[in-house]
Parts: structure tokens; C-alpha cells; sequence
């Protein structure tokens, strides 16, 4: 028996990379899986590989992510996992970076994770309020560019990442009630969006000698995406770091020094204060 035998769920970015390799194992684990990606030809290779059924087109829509779930709902009968791989990459600097790089990269990572986890919660929802208390998980792709290691030219980028982490830790309080654990993962893994980001891209591409261990395989990341989505985890608002063999906790940000006054801060003497941290 697989761990996600009966499990229906939905990758998105799936034609490619991580979300390829998410879908293909959530299926040999037992899932029936909707597979979604703008580009339709690998996408199409993949249904054929894990015997899913496809659904094309961009998250960052709206109606297009409704219709995402539905097609779960109406293919399989019902949804219990959403994992939210689909990404972008739209690199620069500060000084030079575009309106349209932002709101492209905004649109797909942090628009599209919310637009598809909006329905399925409200797909969950009806379901409980129905007395079919589902036992539903959505993990989120945040990255280390929005976590714990900030990337020169990736200001937007690390930016939708890190609203990725803090969206899934308000989530998991809100879907608690209904049944749904919301986790993310941060995976570092060799993809074109990793193989594209400067200053990475070289690390990345580096051969593996044959028979050596490949830390970067996007395989790697699936197993733990696998669990996250199976009726035995037991972890909500969580954001974990996947690299090979590797998996790290995380936490976000949290206090570590305080300084007091009994009065209105002096804005001249207020360095003196802070200096602690300098």
C-alpha cells in the first residue's frame, strides 16, 4: 500500500523540475493527480508517466486556479492535497528592475499560491460545514532567498517567497478548524530557475561523478512533500528547508534584544541605546 493511497491532489508547475518529480511520486505513492503548468507539451508527458489528468494554464489567474480545483473535484470526486510549486524567475537589480518583472513575479508565486489555496479552502470548508470533515494538506513552495539566505538581484523574488512562508503560517491557524495542515518547504535543488539564478547557477550545474550522491537532484525534495501530504503527518505552520539529504526547521522572524525607555525616545541620544546591535 502507498503512503497516499485514495489521496487526490493537485501540483502545480508540474511539468518540469520539483513539481514533476512531486507528481510522479505522489502517484507511485498512490495518489490520483491533477498536474498543472502553463506549458502544455511536458506537461502532457508527465500525465502519461503518473496517469493523472492535466489542467493548463496560470495560477495567477483567478478563475483559472477555481478551475483548477474543480477539475479535482470533478475528476476524482473529491481534493485532499494542494502542493503549490509553480514559480518564476524575473532577476535584477533594485535600481533596474521593472513594473512588469514585479508584478509578474508577484502574480505567479504569491497571487498563484493564494488563488489556489482561496479555493481549495473554500472547497474544504463547504466540505466540513457538510459534516465531511476532510483531512485535507496544502504545502507551499517558499525558498532560502525569502528565508535564511537573501540573494542579490532577487529583491521581488525573496520578497513573494518570504510572504509565501508568512501566508502559510496564518493559514495553517485558519484551517485548522476545517480539517487542512498547511506546511511549506523551502527546497534547494538544481531546476532552470535555480540554474538561472546569478551567482548560484554555476554551484548548481557542477557534474556529479557517477555513483556519488547528487544533493541537488529535484527527487530529493519529493519524498518530503510526499509525507507532508499523507494522513499521518502530524505537522501544521511549518516551514522546513529540503536539500538531499538534508531537512532543517525553520523559524521566521523573533525578538532578540530589547532596549526600554521611561519616556519619549530622544532621536539624538537614541544611538547610544542601539548601539548594543551595531
Amino acid at each position: 500500500m502507498g503512503l497516499l493511497d485514495g489521496r487526490v491532489a493537485i501540483v502545480t508547475g508540474a511539468a518540469h523540475g520539483i513539481g514533476r518529480e512531486h507528481a510522479l511520486l505522489l502517484a507511485e505513492q498512490g495518489a490520483r493527480v491533477v498536474v498543472n503548468d502553463v506549458e502544455a507539451e511536458p506537461l502532457a508527458e508527465v500525465v502519461e508517466a503518473c496517469g493523472g489528468v492535466a489542467h493548463t494554464g496560470s495560477i495567477a489567474d483567478w478563475d483559472n486556479a477555481k478551475t483548477l480545483v474543480q477539475q479535482a473535484v470533478d475528476s476524482f470526486g473529491r481534493l485532499d492535497v494542494v502542493v503549490n510549486n509553480a514559480g518564476i524567475l524575473r532577476d535584477s537589480f533594485l535600481a533596474s528592475t521593472e513594473e512588469s518583472q514585479f508584478d509578474a513575479v508577484i502574480a505567479v508565486h504569491l497571487k498563484g499560491h493564494f488563488a489556489v489555496m482561496h479555493h481549495a479552502a473554500a472547497y474544504w470548508k463547504a466540505e466540513s460545514k457538510a459534516g465531511r470533515q476532510p483531512n485535507g494538506a496544502i504545502i507551499n513552495t517558499s525558498s532560502i532567498s525569502g528565508t535564511t539566505m537573501p540573494n542579490p538581484g532577487q529583491t521581488v523574488y525573496g520578497a513573494a517567497k518570504a510572504g509565501i512562508a508568512a501566508m502559510t503560517l496564518v493559514a495553517a491557524m485558519e484551517m485548522e478548524r476545517y480539517g487542512v495542515r498547511v506546511n511549506a518547504i523551502a527546497p534547494i535543488a538544481r531546476t532552470r530557475l535555480t540554474l538561472a539564478t546569478p551567482g548560484m547557477g554555476a554551484m548548481f550545474a557542477a557534474e556529479v561523478p557517477d555513483g556519488e550522491f547528487d544533493a541537488f537532484d529535484p527527487a530529493n525534495i519529493a519524498p518530503v512533500v510526499a509525507y507532508l501530504a499523507s494522513e499521518k503527518c502530524p505537522f501544521t505552520g511549518k516551514v522546513f528547508t529540503v536539500q538531499g539529504g538534508a531537512i532543517s526547521l525553520l523559524e521566521g522572524w523573533r525578538t532578540v534584544g530589547n532596549v526600554e525607555s521611561d519616556g519619549p525616545w530622544d532621536a539624538a541620544e537614541l544611538g547610544e541605546k542601539l548601539a548594543v546591535w551595531a
